[in-house]
């Protein structure tokens, strides 16, 4: 059921390092992502596939992992993300595709969660420094998004927003990463 899958789906921060992705597969989970709603049916979002361990460090030096855990400066060695999926706006073709960078990255995460995989999506991003790490062209593409995914190596509960209703996740002396969620009558506004 699609709300399983959904739940399955989260901003996961620590990976299994060793345990590669395919390019196949990789390229399986942005096939998802071509079918999916474009804003005027423009489809200017470009992707790239990192896989290489060299390339995975050029990038990952350039995320800011967890803006609300701020004595964590991301995953160690051994626990980072084995593949990642930029998300490019072809700006010959449009500008400021957010609402379709979205739906991409939301695609590709529910792919990747369907094959037993998880990730982040990652916005905090030194796009001047990644693009010169990878000879990214900016006159032609804007650095929108990166997708960093992996065999997840921790555990994410949801929770209910407690009676404090503060949203910010947490960890526990476990490790244990909790996500805070608004119960279903919070979100729906009654007229």
């Amino acid at each position: 059921m699609l709300k399983e899958l959904v739940k399955q789906s989260r901003s996961y921060r620590r990976f299994y390092q060793s345990e590669r992705i395919s390019e196949s597969e990789l390229k399986e989970f942005v096939e998802c992502a071509r079918f999916a709603p474009s804003t005027v049916n423009s489809q200017a979002i470009r992707f790239i596939i990192i896989t290489s361990e060299e390339d995975c460090a050029k990038v990952f030096d350039t995320l800011a992992w967890a803006g609300m855990l701020k004595d964590w400066q991301g995953p160690e060695e051994g626990e980072r993300p084995s593949a990642y999926i930029l998300l490019l706006c072809d700006l010959e073709i449009g500008k400021n595709k957010q609402y379709d960078d979205g739906i991409c990255a939301q695609t590709i995460m529910l792919a990747a969660a369907e094959k037993g995989y998880g990730g982040c999506i990652l916005g905090s991003i030194d796009k001047p420094e990644l693009a010169n790490r990878l000879g990214i062209d900016t006159g032609r593409y804007s650095i929108d998004l990166c997708l960093a995914l992996g065999k997840p190596k921790e555990q994410v509960v949801l929770t209910n927003v407690g009676e404090d209703g503060s949203t910010a996740y947490y960890r526990d002396e476990n490790g244990t990463h909790y996500v805070p969620k608004r119960t279903l009558d919070e979100l729906i506004v009654n007229k």
